[in-house]
């Protein structure tokens, strides 16, 4: 397997993206591909031929930067390292595209250049989330603000999928994002999208609501991009307010500080467990390759973690069977 890594993409590239690659060799029996301007990564790699033999360097002369037009990215931009990488998923040069770079023009290259599987509409990000057992999946993280029925039963579907086969839970429960569990609460959206999921193949729960994230009761959550990435948001700036105002009290009291010398270990497990970084990246679900958009601030644990992403969705062969599922599908449940 080899997995294109976009080495000029994102806030701390190309360092933290090199140095990602080359950690997530101990955790991947696969090859990493480094794409972007050879003189610039080879100044991060490591200098012992050993700690590199899986990686290689492909060279690409132009960076898309994060406010870049997309439509410009489309037709000007060829040679981008971000164009590299879904242009070789694309020729079957590598099995997997992964990024830190423009989220945006990333998504649009992957949904033009790759296609969209056979019978999906769009495809939708799915966000991996902590919780106490395995990983939560939450689609649509932002990649379709506005969305029909027909579009969230086919997120449901992905979803379902991706649980099942990448992060290996069995018959995956599949929840709604609303504002109550009965069926009748929530917009015209979410009502006529729960009609859809019963009848989709998958193992459909009913609606959730904001306080099911994190639990036990749900393994995916399906979301319109706009509901998804605002909920997102919110988890990631109470995370970040949490541990702030931890911090603060800490600072306040000399018993505190006693008190988290000695709790210092779990209060590093708790903060690990909702990093952004020990996740990763997010798998752009419904085209024809695996992508992985990371976060634009990614350090080199992200990256490693993206990586590692890419690897176990390959590995689960998670395009092959939502492409198996849609051709066994009734064009009402996918078309």
């Amino acid at each position: 397997m080899i997995i294109a890594v976009d080495a000029m993409g994102g806030d701390f590239a190309p360092e933290q993206i090199v140095r990602g690659a080359v950690r997530s060799l101990s955790s991947i029996s696969a090859d990493v591909a480094l794409v972007g301007r050879p003189e610039q990564i080879s100044r991060y790699l490591p200098t012992r031929e050993e700690d590199i033999s899986r990686l290689r360097i492909v060279g690409a002369s132009e960076v898309v930067g994060m406010g870049d037009d997309i439509t410009s990215v489309l037709r000007n931009r060829s040679d981008s390292s971000l164009a590299v990488v879904v242009e070789m998923v694309r020729a079957g040069e590598a099995d997997a595209a992964v990024s830190a770079g423009n989220s945006g023009a990333f998504m649009a290259l992957a949904h033009t250049r790759l296609g969209t599987i056979t019978g999906l509409r769009r495809p939708a990000i799915a966000v991996l989330l902590p919780r106490p057992q395995h990983q939560q999946v939450l689609i649509d993280g932002g990649a379709n603000v506005d969305c029909q029925p027909i579009h969230l039963a086919q997120f449901g579907l992905m979803g379902s999928i991706h649980a099942q086969y990448a992060l290996n839970i069995d018959e995956p429960r599949v929840g709604l994002l609303s504002i109550g569990h009965e069926p009748s609460k929530g917009n015209d959206l979410t009502q006529a999208s729960y009609e859809l999921l019963s009848q989709a193949p998958i193992n459909f729960i009913g609606n959730v609501e904001g306080d099911d994230i994190f639990t036990d009761k749900v393994d995916v959550i399906v979301a319109d991009g706009f509901a998804g990435n605002v909920a997102i948001k919110a988890v990631e700036a109470t995370f970040q307010f949490a541990v702030s105002e931890i911090r603060s009290q800490i600072s306040q009291s000399w018993l505190a500080r006693i008190g988290t010398m000695m709790a210092r270990g779990s209060l590093a497990a708790f903060q690990r467990r909702f990093d952004y970084a020990t996740y990763g990246g997010a798998l752009l679900l419904g085209v024809e390759g695996i992508c992985v958009v990371s976060h634009g601030r990614s350090d080199a644990k992200a990256i490693a973690n993206a990586i590692s992403v890419a690897y176990r969705s390959g590995q689960g062969r998670v395009v092959e069977h939502l492409q198996d599922a849609c051709s066994k599908l009734m064009p009402t449940a996918v078309g």
